[in-house]
């Protein structure tokens, strides 16, 4: 008898196990059911509509660093496909990758519908059936029959039998998102959202949107958590993978702060507070009639560095011949520790990310089958996975969703 294998939810990780599987075993029969009236909606709108394949760098255990929930996870199933894997997959399938100077991979082409027609192609080429507008409404276990395990029914009423299961339907909003599991008992990590920039209504910085500054640190008062890297000003308060990264090793801290917290922004990160002191005192002397206001220092955007000096109470006029020390260390304080009061966040583009979801505890990490429930497997987003900006939640996607066509239809 044909064994039947469902994988529900079309996204990226639901593709890669239907595509691995059908390859591996030209005999089963593979439906892909998807909710939404297309398939693959997060690849299509990542990186700006180029698609954030994976990330150049080669090593598991730096890779796996990347990664706030599910590193260790995931390092063990990088044996078995990483992020060199995943480049050779697609070069095969005729789609080359690029990388660009920060490590992210994108398709030559630069348009996330080369990736889309590259895995809708194959999974067609191999005979998975594609389902649109087909969203699975319960699973259900089947007694005593060796090659129907489960029976999938959809919201249409259509039911399905199935020899095993792959559920990828992506993370949730709110724990009501994992109900199709409740009959199973699986222990849920509570999702809250992950990868959002800061909102700071209540700081006139707003007013200098589109600034970048290459490479800063924050800070979260009161915490340990701290990360660094580019930063960019918006019309609500701050971006780009300085706050990103934070936002996603504080996604549960900054959910139980309710999004209200203070940090601290150092604009010269590669400065202590000792060598800022003498670098400005060098400034002072080799450069004493010079106004400090129209000279910004430390490759600090003009506009940034004047409102740096306003709040030091330093005057459009002032000359560094001029500067008390007071107004002097007024102005170190502010390029080191500049505060600012979050309040609230706003979803990075569309590309939202969860933290939570089936805790791994209750997954075979070699195989990604349901300990208790034999036959049922989980991928992607799903899972308690979950990784900073730069093309690591899809290399998550390819390597759970690679992992598991491997052994879904044993």
């Amino acid at each position: 008898m044909q064994k039947t294998i469902v994988i529900i939810g079309g996204g990226a990780s639901g593709f890669m196990a239907a595509i691995t599987a059908a390859e591996a075993d030209s005999t089963s029969k593979i439906i892909l059911l998807e909710k939404n009236r297309e398939v693959l909606g997060k690849v299509r709108i990542s990186g700006g509509g180029r698609c954030n394949v994976t990330n150049v760098e080669k090593n598991p255990k730096k890779f796996s660093k990347n990664y706030p929930r599910g590193s260790a996870f995931l390092l063990n199933l990088f044996k078995q496909f990483d992020a060199q894997n995943t480049i050779d997959w697609f070069v095969n399938k005729g789609v080359s990758l690029n990388d660009e100077p920060d490590g992210r991979m994108f398709p030559i082409t630069n348009k996330s519908e080369t990736i889309v027609e590259c895995l809708v192609g194959n999974a067609r080429k191999n005979k998975v059936e594609i389902w649109t507008c087909s969203g699975a409404k319960s699973i259900q276990l089947i007694e005593n029959n060796e090659n129907e395990r489960f029976e999938i029914e959809l919201f249409s009423g259509e039911k399905i039998k199935a020899y095993s299961v792959l559920y990828a339907a992506g993370g949730a909003p709110s724990i009501s998102g994992y109900n199709i599991l409740k009959p199973f008992h699986f222990q849920i990590n509570n999702p809250v959202p992950s990868l959002f920039t800061f909102n700071i209504p209540d700081s006139d910085i707003v007013s200098l949107a589109g600034l970048s500054v290459t490479n800063v640190s924050v800070r979260i008062v009161g915490h340990k958590l701290e990360s660094e890297g580019p930063l960019l000003i918006t019309h609500w308060g701050f971006s780009a993978p300085a706050i990103l990264k934070l936002s996603a090793w504080g996604a549960r801290l900054f959910s139980e702060l309710g999004y209200n917290f203070k940090i601290l922004i150092n604009w010269v990160n590669d400065l202590n507070m000792n060598d800022l002191t003498i670098k400005l005192e060098q400034i002072k002397k080799s450069n004493p009639k010079k106004t400090i206001q129209s000279n910004p220092m430390f490759q600090i955007p003009s506009r940034l560095w004047i409102w740096l000096c306003e709040k030091a109470e330093i005057e459009p006029t002032l000359l560094w011949l001029d500067i008390s020390n007071k107004k002097r260390n007024k102005l170190i304080e502010n390029l080191q520790n500049s505060s600012f009061e979050v309040k609230g966040k706003s979803i990075f583009k569309e590309e939202f990310v969860t933290c939570g979801g089936v805790d791994l505890a209750e997954i075979n990490p070699e195989t990604l089958e349901s300990k208790k429930v034999p036959g049922l497997y989980f991928s992607g987003e799903v899972l308690n996975i979950d990784a900073v900006t730069g093309g690591f939640n899809f290399q998550a996607a390819w390597t759970t969703g690679f992992v598991v066509g491997k052994y879904i239809y044993i």
